[in-house]
């Protein structure tokens, strides 16, 4: 067997916790290594509200995979080489958005996934792979072991259909766009509505019942994110680069300013 890691999935698979970064300002690969020595387990590289081209993707990626940190791009549409080119390039995962129906799913995992689990199409030897030349079984087996499949959840349609999505083979994780959601529910930024908590609780138990992994995007006020931790999320994105950035840089200027109080 190839030895390759992907550090999202391992955590995933140990029961534990897969805390992810958002990615909204870096543009450097150093990003990767600083996550990791933060204590992230996955980089959140987003091309769909980002203007990072698919270039920088990639190479973030392959710098992300060697720093030990797993690179996982959220493509901006359901076309198949949105997902692929950044596949190839390096990324070890890929979140789709808006993802309403179990159709969509299987047609986004068999994008994703080589053969027989999918249709997707080979290219040369992979930076996930080091560029070594392996045995065609070996090499798309071990990729297909190692790649994170991720739909987003983000209408009511979607929570209603998240039993059948949840049973699409090739998809790993269901995660709930919660800020979209109340959107589409009518209730903007009531993260914690009643209505929302309903939500998590279908797709958590959708998710336990077909092995898959429930995940958490746009929840970041602490007794929130323990609310639906405690009831199952695993998948977690924890933040993005741009807030952390302004509430640290917000906080020093501040408490600089108030020494002349």
């Amino acid at each position: 067997m190839i030895e390759l890691h992907n550090a999202a999935l391992d955590k995933l698979r140990s029961g534990a916790l897969s805390i992810g970064i958002g990615l909204r300002q870096a543009r450097t690969v150093d990003i990767g290594k600083a996550m990791k020595t933060a204590g992230f387990d996955w980089l959140f590289i987003d091309m769909e509200h980002n203007a990072m081209d698919v270039d920088t993707a990639v190479q973030i990626s392959v710098a992300a995979q060697d720093a030990g940190i797993a690179p996982i791009v959220r493509v901006p549409g359901y076309e198949h080489y949105h997902a692929t080119r950044v596949m190839d390039g390096g990324a070890q995962g890929i979140v789709v958005p808006h993802v309403d129906d179990a159709e969509t799913a299987a047609r986004i995992a068999s994008n994703c996934r080589y053969p027989p689990v999918g249709h997707r199409s080979i290219t040369g030897a992979l930076p996930q792979l080091d560029f070594q030349a392996h045995p065609l079984k070996d090499a798309t087996e071990t990729i297909n072991r190692e790649t994170l499949v991720v739909v987003m959840l983000e209408t009511p349609t979607a929570i209603d259909n998240a039993e059948a999505i949840a049973a699409v083979p090739g998809i790993d994780s269901l995660l709930i766009g919660t800020n979209d959601l109340t959107l589409e529910m009518g209730i903007p930024g009531q993260l914690g509505d009643e209505r929302v908590v309903a939500a998590y609780e279908r797709v958590i138990a959708a998710c336990q019942a077909n092995g898959k992994y429930p995940g958490m995007g746009g929840v970041y006020t602490l007794d929130l994110m323990q609310r639906y931790i405690a009831m199952g999320a695993r998948l977690i994105l924890a933040g993005n680069d741009f807030s952390l950035m302004m509430d640290a840089a917000r906080g020093q200027a501040t408490a600089v300013r108030d020494m002349l109080a």
